[in-house]
């Protein structure tokens, strides 16, 4: 059976794969259309068996080679206005319309697209297919199936994560904390406030200590290679409180933090836990033993740092045609793979990380057709 990237992607649309839903319908659907080809695929289930993620090798004698990596979840289309079937790709103008079609089904499809040149390649070093679930929510479902090859002792000379970079070789993206904190407080008439301990007055100068550290961040190290030069903390969400005239007990703070590669996450974290715990929370037992600040992590998500000299960075510029390389704000499950693999890894794929996640998201055909003469010329040099 032979597909091209663009029959492969509209097939790969049509599965409505937002994180919070199953993906097997679409992992089902690549396992059998490996099985036509006769390649043998391992899927990994998480433990509600809703989500799965795919492993494949071709070609080679099974050891070292290259990793195709990718996710299958996207992001939800609630709210958004499309102008149609978000879950049905449409073609108008080279542009290829539909949720996922740019981040980032457009290189699973583009990768599997090129399975049958892999299988009548005469290659040496073989090909690993990786395609994984819930990176959208925090890069865990790559995770269990990245231990399972470490502990197998799995090697690989590069992976190549296809994040949408309109192919331009990535080389670092910073790493990522999210936290949850959760304030209880104790609540009594508003007439009556300082008999009762505010959650939300708490939680707001949680918030102000993370724009105090935000303003740290932005004066110390930069790297202007990053399209945000420096680490960020962000709060995303505040909510609490049931009336004006009610002294709030319950608040909840979620909050991130995106550093450079080169700078220490926990450090960061390390100084909120200290300053809920040892400034917020004292203040707050004074009035009510029973008040209590929780920090409950979200996601982690470890920074990427690949040489520019290294051999992986050098393949893929040649691969792709070009001399530049960039860093990203975003985390990818990039950082993931180096760290738990220890498998050189860089971040290149099609299309464009501006049409990410947003209502009628597309792919250039072109971007598709770059991203198979990458493959391409992959797939010569696994045989050289």
């Amino acid at each position: 059976m032979t597909m091209t990237s663009q029959e492969i992607l509209a097939k790969l649309v049509s599965f409505d794969t937002v994180s919070a839903k199953t993906n097997l319908p679409l992992i089902k659907w690549i396992e059998e259309y490996l099985n036509d080809l006769r390649v043998s695929s391992s899927i990994l289930p998480d433990e509600t068996g809703e989500k799965a993620s795919l492993f494949a090798t071709i070609g080679g004698d099974g050891t070292d080679g290259y990793i195709l990596s990718g996710h299958t979840d996207v992001v939800p289309v609630e709210g958004q206005d499309w102008t149609s079937n978000p879950f049905s790709l449409r073609e108008e103008d080279g542009l290829l319309y539909g949720r996922g079609s740019c981040d980032m089904k457009g290189f699973v499809a583009c990768s599997l697209a090129k399975v049958p040149e892999m299988l009548k390649a005469p290659l040496n070093k073989p090909f690993h297919l990786m395609f994984s679930y819930d990176e959208e929510t925090g890069c865990t479902g790559i995770q269990p199936v990245l231990y399972k090859l470490a502990g197998e002792g799995f090697q690989a000379e590069a992976c190549f994560v296809g994040e949408p970079t309109e192919m331009q070789v990535v080389v670092a993206h910073k790493s990522k904390a999210s936290y949850r904190a959760v304030f209880t407080g104790l609540s009594c008439h508003s007439s009556l406030a300082p008999q009762g301990v505010n959650a939300v007055h708490y939680g707001a100068r949680l918030v102000a200590k993370l724009e105090e550290m935000a303003r740290e961040l932005a004066s110390g190290p930069s790297d202007d290679l990053f399209d945000l030069p420096y680490s960020t903390a962000h709060t995303g969400v505040m909510k609490g409180g049931t009336a004006l005239n009610i002294v709030p007990e319950h608040c909840e703070v979620i909050f991130e933090f995106r550093v450079l590669p080169t700078e220490n996450l926990q450090a960061c974290m390390n100084e909120i836990r200290r300053y809920a715990t040892e400034e917020l929370l004292p203040e707050m037992r004074k009035v009510s033993e029973k008040a209590d600040i929780e920090l409950i992590p979200y996601s982690e998500i470890p920074g990427l740092d690949t040489e520019v000299e290294a051999d992986v960075t050098v393949l893929a510029k040649k691969l792709a045609g070009r001399n530049d390389h960039a860093k990203v704000a975003y985390g990818t499950e990039a950082g993931l793979i180096q760290t738990i693999l220890k498998v050189p890894t860089v971040v290149c794929g099609p299309g464009s990380i501006e049409q990410a996640h947003k209502p009628d998201e597309y792919i250039k055909q072109s971007e598709l057709d770059k991203c198979d003469g990458f493959l391409d010329r992959l797939i010569q040099h696994a045989c050289a």
